[in-house]
């Protein structure tokens, strides 16, 4: 008898644990979703409110510091077979309201350094 219920119930678990990729799990995604085409759009010496215009808001401004803003945007894959999880990174600097640095995971256009007057 015990070797019947533990048949039945090691059977279930092997029915069971081969469904769960049948579960829908969706991606998560958070922060700003930043295109490349968008980013290679910055110059050198634009406003924080051209900045706005091309990227949209800032997920974080620094507290004590009003002239760094963040960029951030992560994914969490429900399923693997999506693809990995990943995290995208992008700080821009400002001085007297105008870009002077940018850093992070993103490649920045080749005439970045040329502001827009110009």
């Amino acid at each position: 008898m015990k070797f019947k219920n533990l048949l039945v119930v090691l059977t279930a678990t092997l029915m069971l644990s081969a469904c769960a990729d049948w579960i829908f799990r969706i991606d998560v995604p958070q922060g700003n979703f930043l295109d490349d085409k968008d980013v290679k759009k910055l110059r050198i010496d634009m406003s924080k409110e051209q900045v706005i215009y091309v990227l949209g808001k800032p997920v974080v401004e620094d507290s004590f510091d009003h002239d760094t803003w963040y960029y951030l945007y992560q994914m969490k894959r429900g399923m693997k077979k999506r693809g990995e999880d990943f995290r995208k990174e992008m700080k821009i600097i400002f001085v007297d309201g105008k870009v002077t640095e940018v850093v992070g995971d993103f490649e920045l256009a080749e005439d970045f350094t040329t502001p827009l007057d110009q």
